[in-house]
């Protein structure tokens, strides 16, 4: 197959479901399904559930080259390997090419990597980053997710674990994230950290119409509701994000002093607020960022959503066997 017709399998392995796509090197994502993980089955059922959507794509285009995972726990070097993916009961250590070869009764090209990671290679190959070579990720979700994209590959550090942002401290004497690591960006900014400081920052603003979005107690506060409410103008709502953005900005402003890469993208769910979170980050990171780099510096909303976790993970087929030598012809 002449090498810019390759397609690809990527998965996009989360908690709550498992989106799959068939990915066009050229064309980016053909078609993608997504099933509910129901991960408290255990490994076993979710193996069978990945396996399954890899066959009906293949049943649709036997020209597959491979397939690609995004993923979350710990990725050993080889790619092949996830072990301890939080939020998944009873899943240990489980070879992937292995386990879904066995599945689908042939061999099968089978890589994995970080979900933060190929949402970064996806954005920089089909997404905003397409626009940089090099770049920072950084995805706002459940957790804090974060990828370092240079020269347009994943820079993975001596074992494969680089990038991870979310565990980067800003306050020696914060607060601590689920990593055990105090002031962590992950304990500000995660899903649950994030409403929980929202709902003690609007408690007594009675004026706030998240009064009214949220129970009596603002115990059911959500991102999503934040941005909301800062879109019907909500001033609370505005102050919370933009103290999000000034958060985000502080930990940024160190990655960019360590790395002298200058441009940033942002995804994930809470990515969606946009300028509202945004606008104090790129305040915030000129405080932070010594004056010697603070030329060229440019944050962006990555707006290709779930779609880059896709298209990065079948990506990872494509890089791989240009690196393996892949005919062309």
């Amino acid at each position: 197959m002449p090498k810019n017709n390759r397609v690809a399998v990527g998965i996009d392995l989360g908690g709550t479901s498992i989106k799959a796509g068939l990915v066009s090197e050229t064309n980016g994502l053909i078609k993608e399904v997504s099933v509910e993980t129901r991960a408290e089955e255990g490994p076993e059922r979710v193996l069978d559930r990945i396996a399954d959507l890899i066959s009906s794509f293949r049943a649709d285009n036997a020209a597959i080259v491979g397939v690609g995972i995004g993923a979350p726990g710990a990725i050993n070097w080889d790619r092949t390997t996830v072990s301890g993916p939080p939020n998944f009961p009873g899943w240990s250590s489980i070879h992937m090419g292995n386990s879904l070869t066995e599945r689908v009764g042939q061999p099968l090209l089978t890589l994995v990597e970080n979900d933060a990671n190929v949402a970064a290679l996806g954005s920089a190959h089909y997404g905003v980053g397409h626009r940089f070579d090099s770049f920072i990720m950084v995805t706002l979700g459940t957790g804090v997710g974060g990828a370092i994209i240079y020269d347009n590959k994943i820079f993975r550090g001596s074992t494969g674990a680089a990038g991870e942002i979310g565990h980067m401290t800003i306050d020696y004497e914060g607060p601590f994230a689920r990593s055990g690591v105090a002031g962590a960006i992950e304990a500000y900014l995660g899903q649950r950290f994030l409403s929980r400081h929202a709902r003690y920052r609007l408690m007594n603003k009675k004026d706030s119409i998240m009064h009214q979005m949220a129970d009596e107690d603002l115990q059911g506060i959500t991102p999503k509701m934040l941005f909301d409410a800062a879109e019907f103008g909500d001033e609370g709502a505005k102050d919370v994000l933009a103290w999000a953005g000034h958060k985000l900005g502080c930990v940024l402003g160190s990655a960019v002093n360590l790395l002298d890469i200058r441009k940033i993208v942002v995804g994930g769910g809470l990515s969606a607020a946009g300028d509202y979170i945004l606008n104090s980050t790129r305040t915030t990171l000129n405080h932070y960022v010594t004056p010697i780099l603070q030329s060229g510096i440019e944050v962006v909303q990555e707006t290709r959503g779930n779609d880059v976790g896709m298209l990065g993970a079948g990506h990872l087929v494509f890089q791989h066997l240009d690196e393996q030598g892949y005919p062309t012809d």
